[in-house]
């Protein structure tokens, strides 16, 4: 698998005296689907707030592949292939699942290209390909404000594949779904994670549990248990603070 690792060591932020992170080190590598749990206040928002540029660091080092991450702005930091998906979807209600997914494909922005701009034959089998990966091709002429909220999530996600990310950041994509939409969408991480990084921060155990890949567990922002979902929810210290049994 080629493309960049995301390298954090010792990674603190402090706010007014509160430390969101302390030291935080992590490694994700290419390819890999990583799942991060914790509790609140653990510093999982921190931590993807530092990655895409949102927050800077007090101390430590954040790289993407060769990029110091923590000199470059959001969308300097956008544009190297990270993308992030927020809990919730933002997504054009009055627009198409095929013209949400056109209007985020990757292309030249400045005004001339954009005045000149015809959807070719390569682009729209790159769209019909999202879709069918996504599930939703059936739902391609279907205006985004009548989707289920499951399918808004695939729909963001699939909008954020348009950008051909090399890393993707995923905060919480099953709260609210149902029992269906949950196992659809951890088959769905699982797929694209091959072709890119992908990391979740949820709290739904057992959707953690169908990823079926490594879980970082943080806890006072900073990494309290690393492994299997088995290891970490048999780890005294995750029971102790985030489980609770």
């Amino acid at each position: 698998m080629s493309g960049s690792s995301l390298y954090l060591d010792g990674v603190s932020v402090v706010f007014d005296g509160f430390r969101a992170l302390n030291n935080l080190s992590l490694i994700i590598e290419p390819g890999e689907l990583r799942a991060i749990i914790g509790p609140n206040g653990a510093g999982k928002t921190t931590m993807m707030d530092i990655v895409t540029g949102k927050t800077r660091p007090t101390t430590g080092v954040v790289r993407f592949g060769e990029h110091d991450l923590t000199r470059m702005d959001e969308a300097a930091i956008a544009n190297l292939g990270i993308g992030r998906k927020f809990q919730k979807p933002t997504v054009f209600d009055a627009l198409t699942v095929f013209e949400n997914l056109e209007l985020a494909l990757k292309a030249p922005r400045d005004p001339w290209s954009c005045l000149r701009w015809v959807l070719g034959a390569q682009s729209r089998r790159r769209i019909e390909g999202v879709m069918e990966e996504i599930g939703l091709a059936e739902r391609a002429r279907d205006r985004a404000a009548i989707l289920s909220h499951g399918q808004r999530q695939w729909l963001e996600i699939g909008m954020l594949l348009m950008q051909e990310p090399q890393l993707l950041l995923v905060d919480e994509p099953v709260a609210g779904m149902t029992d269906q939409e949950t196992e659809h969408t951890a088959a769905l991480l699982r797929r694209i994670a091959g072709q890119r990084s992908v990391v979740v921060v949820e709290h739904d155990l057992e959707f953690v549990r169908a990823l079926g890949e490594k879980v970082t567990v943080l806890c006072e922002g900073t990494v309290l248990s690393e492994g299997s979902i088995d290891h970490v929810q048999n780890d005294p210290r995750v029971i102790e603070v985030y489980l609770g049994r």
